[in-house]
């Protein structure tokens, strides 16, 4: 019989904090930028600079700690981790060991197996190395040090996840909660979020783990979702032809669905940490915390039971507006001004969503205004433009934030309610369409649909489709 294996995962996830400046000097964060033009003598570890630790790390770090149920370490210090690598200007990188700002908290995630915690060993604020860049035509590989003291926080989980739905789901969960908090924009593709996955497997029933993996260069949830697959059915392949699997760091190739062994694994030991002795500890008074606890924004979970109670929409349409802080921010904006929730959510599931994924962009690249969405809702349901014309304007919105009021009256797009004009119109199709006329006299319901066509291709869409079938009805019937 086959043995059956469980996946044991844990994760190590860095997030790039959304501070304007690095995390010991003052240099821009900004993303792009000429390379090595946001850089000091700090951060490329120049001999005798001295770093300053940025308040509002500390801030944000205390915020992600608070919102994902962590203990804080009131007294907190800076080791340094010591390798030597190109990217890494110092010759080693600040970071927190022995006492990091927060441990031992958990988050909650949902999959189709029912809800499940997964916990927080600690979370520790440090600094990002620079960037490699490899150029194949000249064979050599250029240094770009903008990225370098870019202030991170890494969120270390506990080896609780035993699926690629567990994992996605968790950290869809932290990005969705940093998010909300501002903490972070959280782009995987541009870099500011980034995770390593720690894997191994053991026979199911087994107490003692597996030798574990870590596997790097993860940039999108479908890359982390084949990679655990991938190494999963690698480490099996190991064990059952008798071999052990080795301790080491993996690279992933998202084409080839391949990983890689890049290095053996380092323990704690090989980075001889010690503590800064340039940074004093950090000292977080219950003041401080407090102050963090009154300025934590309604995270999602508390959204969704809100907009339930108060805006009286459906689930569904709940869940989606707050997967993305930006559709919610939208939604809510927009109601506060037009006042008519099922109607603002109705235009952002339908054609917001629409147009997102004809553009293929992300709910974060939106640029239209909550006022033009606001008004363009209230024009609709005035009746001062029909649903085509509704629909036409909202493209121009979503591409070009037009002022829906200003572009209808520029375009002449108002629905004509004019019942005179109309009936002329009207009158002109029967008279064109003599076949359609019989069809329907003679019991074909249907040839009405031809006759509404040509009556608003005549109106060039200005009219109402309802006003125009009743008034067809009313001259089919008489």
């Amino acid at each position: 019989m086959s043995r059956q294996y469980e996946t044991v995962i844990g994760l190590e996830v860095h997030v790039e904090l959304a501070t304007k400046t690095k995390i010991f000097c003052s240099c821009s964060t900004a993303f792009g930028g000429a390379p090595n033009s946001h850089t000091c003598p700090v951060c490329t570890g120049m001999p005798g600079s001295l770093p300053v630790l940025n308040k509002q790390v500390v801030e944000y770090a205390l915020a992600v700690g608070l919102a994902t149920n962590c203990e804080i370490n009131q007294y907190c210090k800076f080791d340094r981790k010591n390798y030597f690598y190109p990217d890494n200007p110092q010759n080693y990188q600040i970071s927190q060991l022995y006492l990091p700002i927060c441990h031992d908290g958990w988050v909650e995630i949902e999959t189709a197996a029912g809800t499940k915690k997964v916990g927080i060993h600690e979370i520790h604020m440090e600094e990002d190395a620079g960037k490699l860049v490899h150029d194949e035509w000249e064979d050599c590989s250029l240094v770009d040090y903008n990225r370098s003291g870019v202030p991170l926080i890494e969120i270390v989980s506990e080896p609780d996840m035993r699926s690629a739905e567990e994992v996605i789901a968790y950290l869809d969960k932290l990005r969705l909660i940093i998010q909300y908090l501002g903490a972070s924009d959280c782009k995987l593709q541009e870099g500011s979020m980034r995770a390593d996955v720690n894997l191994s497997v053991r026979e199911v029933g087994a107490e003692k783990f597996g030798t574990r993996t870590e596997m790097k260069n993860l940039n999108s949830f479908k890359a982390i979702a084949r990679a655990i697959e991938g190494e999963r059915a690698r480490q099996i392949e190991l064990l059952e032809e008798g071999k052990a699997v080795i301790q080491e760091t993996r690279r992933w190739d998202d084409n080839k669905e391949y990983s890689y062994a890049m290095r053996s694994k380092e323990d704690a030991q090989d980075y001889r940490y010690f503590p800064d002795p340039d940074l004093t500890p950090v000292w977080i008074d219950d003041e401080w915390i407090q102050a963090v606890r009154e300025r934590q924004p309604e995270l999602r979970s508390e959204k969704l039971l809100r907009y339930k109670k108060e805006f009286d929409i459906p689930d569904y349409d709940a869940g989606i507006l707050t997967s993305s802080k930006t559709l919610a921010d939208l939604f809510e904006a927009a109601t506060a001004i037009c006042k008519k929730p099922k109607k603002v959510s109705n235009w952002i599931m339908v054609e917001t969503l629409r147009l997102l994924k004809e553009h293929d962009m992300e709910p974060e690249e939106l640029a239209f205004s909550p006022e033009n969405l606001a008004k363009l809702v209230e024009l609709a349901d005035a009746g001062t433009i029909n649903s085509t014309v509704a629909k036409e304007v909202f493209e121009k919105i979503f591409l070009e934030n037009v002022d829906p009021e200003v572009y209808v009256e520029e375009h002449g797009l108002k629905t004509v309610n004019d019942e005179g004009a109309l009936r002329a119109v009207v009158e002109e199709v029967l008279a064109a369409n003599p076949q359609s006329v019989a069809d329907y006299k003679g019991g074909k319901q249907k040839a009405i649909g031809f006759l509404v066509g040509q009556t608003m291709k005549a109106m060039k869409g200005k009219a109402d489709p309802g006003a125009v079938n009743q008034m067809l009805k009313e001259l089919l019937e008489a």
